[in-house]
Formats: structure tokens, C-alpha cells, sequence
């Protein structure tokens, strides 16, 4: 299993945050299914105001090319980016054409750890 953290901002606009958190209380099932279909095991999605922070486990193989090609032949999940991206914004420091930046780790507290 790999963990992965991510993160990306709303418009700061309240109707926007609202719509965004009320799209994701009900997310389609098509979607779910894509991300369970690329390896995705586990996902949550924090926000605090109009900043967004997503935690994402995956099992053995995952890739995010191999998601990010099998998501630009799926016209649903092609159909849910676009609506999203009505909510998003980049954050200042992505890369061209990147919209969730993966976080690095700077400290882990735990039992027997040493990172």
C-alpha cells in the first residue's frame, strides 16, 4: 500500500466551496468505480476555507499515468473533471497542466518510526 497526500484550492468564492462539498457528498458512481478501477483504495478529501487537502491510498501498480490515461478515455470521468474545474484552482507553485500537487512529508509521529 503507498499513501499519497495532495493538495489544491477552491475559488474563493462561498457558492463555489458549497457546490464543491455538495458535489462530493454524492459523488457519481462512475467516478468511484474509475478510481477503484486504477488501484485507489481509500480517499478522503479535507478542506479548511477554500483550501483542499486529499489523503490517498493505493495498492500494488498504481500509477498516476497510467489513471490519468485511463481517465482521458472516460468520457464520465472526463465529464466530472470538467464540472470541478468550474470549483478549482491551481496552486501557485503547479507545474503546466498539473491540478493536485502531490505534498511531500516533513514528520511522522509513531510508534517504532524513525521518519
Amino acid at each position: 500500500m503507498s499513501r499519497y497526500c495532495l493538495a489544491l484550492d477552491l475559488r474563493d468564492d462561498a457558492e463555489a466551496i458549497r457546490l464543491y462539498d455538495e458535489y462530493h457528498a454524492a459523488v457519481w458512481p462512475e467516478i468511484k468505480a474509475s478510481l477503484y478501477a486504477a488501484g485507489v483504495t481509500d480517499m478522503e478529501i479535507y478542506r479548511s476555507a477554500n483550501r483542499l487537502f486529499m489523503i490517498m491510498e493505493t495498492g500494488p501498480g498504481f500509477s498516476f499515468e497510467a489513471k490519468a490515461a485511463a481517465d482521458a478515455a472516460n468520457p464520465r470521468v472526463q465529464e466530472w473533471e470538467k464540472l470541478m474545474e468550474d470549483f478549482q484552482q491551481k496552486l501557485p507553485w503547479s507545474r503546466p497542466g498539473e491540478k493536485w500537487v502531490v505534498m511531500e512529508k516533513v514528520f511522522k509521529l509513531g510508534i517504532n518510526t524513525d521518519v
